[in-house]
């Protein structure tokens, strides 16, 4: 009880009312004087006061009441101030959005500068691309000694055996196709439709061409016969 009369004395309780200024219920008040660690009835009791005091304005709405900051002792504006406070608003407005941007600029700046690379990791990304760089200038140096990299046994195997595997492609392909002209000739129905049904994918849907690996091998013959 001495609490809350100190409190009333000090006034808090009117002074809460006075800043708010709109409709407030005992809970509201409760809320806003947490720190204060007063119960809701004697919250409830102190609202009381004020009202009966003639201190602040209340209404009834059932069981509760609305408590609110009497509108007397607020200072009326008139049309001219109303405006100017409008300018004002729109000054400050300008400056928070100045302010607002200016705070934007200076997290897409803090972002990027995070997102670069450390001292400590741009030297050991240099030292990575340095050995890379010394790998390839040892190979570019035995290239222009003229150090056989590939023996010609190993090169004549490889295109051997890519030329029989190309052999049997281009059998299997024409075998295929053989079939398939046979099977669809008198086909009452959508070939296209068919094929797709059954699943049959030729090398153009895939993005496979026989052509280009076969003017690939001619290439590969033309220049060693060239050299």
């Amino acid at each position: 009880m001495e609490k809350l009369i100190r409190i009333l004395e000090d006034g808090i309780f009117d002074g809460l009312i006075k800043k708010q200024n709109r409709p407030l219920n005992s809970q509201n008040v409760a809320d806003a004087l947490q720190k204060y660690n007063l119960k809701k009835s004697a919250i409830q009791k102190g609202l009381d006061t004020l009202a009966d005091s003639g201190q602040i304005s209340f209404k009834e709405y059932g069981k509760q009441k609305i408590y609110l900051a009497r509108q007397d002792q607020f200072k009326i504006l008139n049309s001219q101030e109303i405006e100017q406070m409008k300018k004002a608003n729109s000054q400050l407005q300008a400056e928070f959005d100045g302010q607002k941007k200016a705070i934007g600029e200076l997290e897409s700046e803090i972002r990027a500068l995070q997102s670069n690379l450390t001292l400590e990791e741009i030297r050991s990304k240099q030292a990575i691309l340095q050995a890379e760089v010394f790998g390839a200038e040892e190979k570019l140096k035995k290239l222009r000694d003229g150090v056989i990299l590939v023996k010609p046994e190993d090169r004549m195997l490889t295109e051997q055996t890519f030329g029989d595997m190309m052999n049997h492609w281009r059998k299997r392909k024409r075998i295929f196709k053989d079939f398939w002209d046979v099977i669809t000739e008198n086909l009452p129905r959508d070939v296209k439709e068919f094929k797709e049904e059954l699943g049959i994918e030729y090398d153009e849907d895939v993005g496979v061409s026989l052509q280009s690996y076969t003017e690939l091998t001619n290439s590969s013959k033309k220049r060693r016969t060239a050299h």
